[in-house]
């Protein structure tokens, strides 16, 4: 949910001294406990609140290995697929083939002895360098083979997407609603989806603090400039754009998210300012460096990216 700033009380109404106010907070723990967070610590995924310039919306993420997963289909959406793996094609540099004729071989009979021994010596020298080239080709095909594996093994994010949409839901009972009617989504692939269809209520959707993200208040909050900035704000926005974009398979966001760029400088430079110590100290001299305009005008895209493949569900 957006943050909202506190308002003053009405003149009609009295002000709560310290502790009338601290048991009217007791109280209101007690009528609104904590979720059971159970069924989503056993099935391994989560529900997520996500804030967004058109509304704020319910959803759920998971995160498996990269080999147990088929990414979203964004064919009908945008026919650039940047996770797809990239595959050398070899080509053929010479396509004529050089055939030797019958009476050249029926020469070769003629040689000398000598030279026979000479070719057959040659022969095992140029052997023996096959056999070395194919074994370093080996070698070469057992590396790649192993850095497939490391990332096959890699755990990366998938959401409530279907054809390359963040399935987004105004309230937990519309969410609930869709993950029990059976209708087609991406996050059915997972062996845990049909128990938690079967499993979940309404009260279960209570996301955590870590799992509610407001990207609506992000480009506001850069324009404010450098001593208004609000780092828990910023790096949590990073963190979901992130997954989103790897997710729903947007490479522009990730592009403007990659190490390098400016707005990944802005999240590195958050996150030391946020520690204590000279790392914290020279973080906050790095922020001083990223200019407001640039970092908001760029987040500003990144939102826009985002908001443009959501589908609202009421």
């Amino acid at each position: 949910m957006a943050r909202q700033s506190p308002q003053r009380p009405d003149a009609d109404e009295p002000e709560l001294d310290d502790t009338t106010a601290s048991a009217a907070a007791d109280e209101d723990e007690v009528d609104r406990p904590a979720a059971d967070r159970a069924l989503w610590d056993e099935l391994q995924i989560d529900p997520v609140e996500i804030a967004l310039p058109a509304g704020t919306g319910f959803t759920l993420r998971a995160y498996r290995p990269a080999r147990e997963l088929t990414p979203t289909d964004v064919a009908e959406r945008d026919e650039d697929d940047p996770f797809l793996a990239r595959r050398q094609v070899v080509e053929t540099e010479d396509d004529e083939e050089v055939v030797i004729l019958d009476e050249e071989f029926a020469a070769l009979s003629t040689e000398e002895e000598d030279e026979e021994e000479g070719e057959k010596r040659a022969d095992r020298r140029r052997r023996g360098r096959t056999d070395a080239a194919e074994g370093a080709d080996e070698d070469a095909a057992d590396e790649d083979e192993d850095e497939a594996d490391a990332a096959g093994d890699e755990e990366v994010p998938v959401f409530l997407t279907h054809r390359g949409k963040l399935l987004l839901f105004k309230t937990p009972e519309s969410l609930v609603s869709f993950i029990r009617s059976g209708a087609p989504n991406d996050l059915s692939q997972l062996d845990s989806w049909n128990e938690l269809s079967e499993r979940v209520e309404p009260a279960d959707i209570a996301p955590l603090d870590e799992d509610t993200y407001e990207l609506d208040l992000v480009v506001e909050n850069l324009r404010g400039g450098h001593d208004a900035w609000d780092p828990t704000l910023l790096i949590e926005a990073g963190e979901i754009a992130r997954d989103l974009a790897y997710a729903l398979r947007l490479p522009g966001v990730l592009d403007m998210l990659s190490a390098g760029s400016s707005l990944d400088d802005l999240d590195e430079a958050l996150r030391a300012s946020v520690n204590g110590g000279i790392g914290g100290f020279m973080g906050r001299r790095r922020l001083k460096k990223i200019g407001a305009q640039t970092a908001s005008l760029g987040w500003r895209t990144i939102v826009g990216k985002i908001s443009a493949v959501v589908d609202w569900r009421d």
